[in-house]
């Protein structure tokens, strides 16, 4: 092999070998994909296979922004922070405030990154 193309077929290999690398940084369990989707989907009402590729996306921002425990964290704080009563008030917080607001910002951003339209949801 000529010197000058070695570089060249050093970079290709490590390419090549990369590219068969499952993605592990703030991989989210099926399940919980499965589960952000599904809801995506049940608050946008659209065309099934375009808001699951719209949801897909979102979730994937969000999996680019924050790890899949501070995902669980924020995402629980959100949906207990409308139980009513004591049970409730735990996450009306101070604390669980900061992470609601987050989880809503970063909500808003990583839908509007893919073009579902929030003036449609349920919620």
């Amino acid at each position: 092999m000529n010197k000058s193309f070695k570089p060249l077929a050093t970079v290709i290999i490590a390419l090549a070998a990369s590219a068969s690398l499952p993605a592990v940084a703030n991989d989210f369990p099926t399940i919980e994909r499965v589960s952000y989707v599904l809801e995506c989907m049940r608050d946008h009402p659209g065309p099934q296979f375009e808001m699951s590729s719209k949801c897909s996306c979102a979730l994937d921002a969000l999996a680019r922004e924050v790890s899949f425990e501070d995902y669980r964290s924020m995402h629980t704080a959100s949906l207990a922070n409308t139980i009513g009563g004591e049970r409730g008030g735990y996450y009306r917080g101070k604390h669980w405030r900061g992470e609601v607001r987050k989880y809503q910002e970063l909500q808003a951003k990583a839908k509007k990154g893919c073009f579902i339209d929030t003036s449609a949801a349920s919620r």
